[in-house]
């Protein structure tokens, strides 16, 4: 009688895979991945540089031109240094608010915000990072366009009324709230485009709530104008880099107040949606 012994072959275990937990850091990091690699990142933000130094470079050469013309513009008449180097502001925004928008309603439109949204079911931290990332870089390109502007711009100004220094009160402020303010209008533009999750439609607001709406507010009576015009998001925000202020505008802590409250409310309404809503 013959035994046949089986012999049982086992295979080695297969490396256990490491385990990775989603952390804010790694989010922060991978939304700073996501937005370099974006073409549209780099030129965006290119032309909002170029826009703040350009505009605030023909801003200087148009006041030192029309010095002794008898038909001078009367906004030129008053106008400083930083008055004059900071005029591309208002153009710097919309590219930065656009891009702000770009960065969250972009990935609704492609939908890769399911992948998105599957690597970080708590889904908030999407925002915050996203939030933080392109307000940080908001702020850097704004701060560096505002001191390059006022460097080139004030050489252009020097000899006429205009002319001041770094070291003239009230100019580093200025200069630094510019900045500030870009990169908070950098973060309204990404709260709306995850509140209204359309590129069109977040561009939209965010026009219509810096340059047009101010704009018909001043077809109302001059009473409602003071009690309205300075809480505007657009009048609060020009008030931080703003260099003087009178009794109609707002001082610049209440100013970047009132700014950071329009900020908080968009995020907020952002956040809810993302939480309430399905993608």
């Amino acid at each position: 009688m013959s035994t046949l012994t089986a012999t049982v072959e086992t295979s080695p275990a297969a490396p256990a895979r490491p385990a990775y937990r989603v952390t804010g850091r790694r989010v922060l990091a991978s939304e700073w991945a996501k937005l370099w690699s974006l073409r549209s990142t780099w030129i965006t933000l290119g032309l909002g540089l170029l826009f703040l130094v350009a505009f605030g470079l023909i801003a200087a050469n148009h006041y030192t031109s029309g010095i002794g013309s008898p038909h001078r513009d009367r906004d030129f008449a008053t106008a400083t240094a930083v008055s004059l180097s900071l005029f591309g502001t208002n153009f710097a925004q919309l590219a930065l608010g656009v891009l702000g928008v770009l960065v969250t309603a972009g990935e609704y439109s492609t939908g890769m915000i399911r992948s998105t949204l599957a690597a970080v079911p708590r889904r908030l931290p999407v925002l915050w990072s996203k939030a933080a990332v392109f307000g940080l870089v908001a702020l850097v390109v704004g701060t560096i366009g505002a001191f390059v502007a006022f460097g080139f711009g004030s050489g252009i100004v020097s000899g006429t009324p205009a002319a001041m220094g770094m070291t003239h009160p009230g100019v580093v402020r200025s200069l630094l709230g510019a900045g500030l303010y870009l990169g908070l209008v950098g973060v309204i533009g990404t709260a709306l485009g995850a509140l209204l999750r359309s590129v069109a439609g977040g561009i939209s607001v965010l026009v219509a709530s810096l340059m047009l709406v101010p704009g018909l507010i001043s077809l109302l009576p001059s009473s409602w104008q003071e009690n309205i015009g300075p809480y505007l998001p657009s009048n609060a925000g020009e008030s931080m880099f703003a260099l003087t202020h009178d009794s109609t505008t707002l001082a610049p802590g209440a100013g970047l107040l009132v700014f950071l409250s329009w900020t908080v409310l968009a995020l907020a309404g952002a956040a809810y949606r993302l939480v309430r809503r399905d993608v």
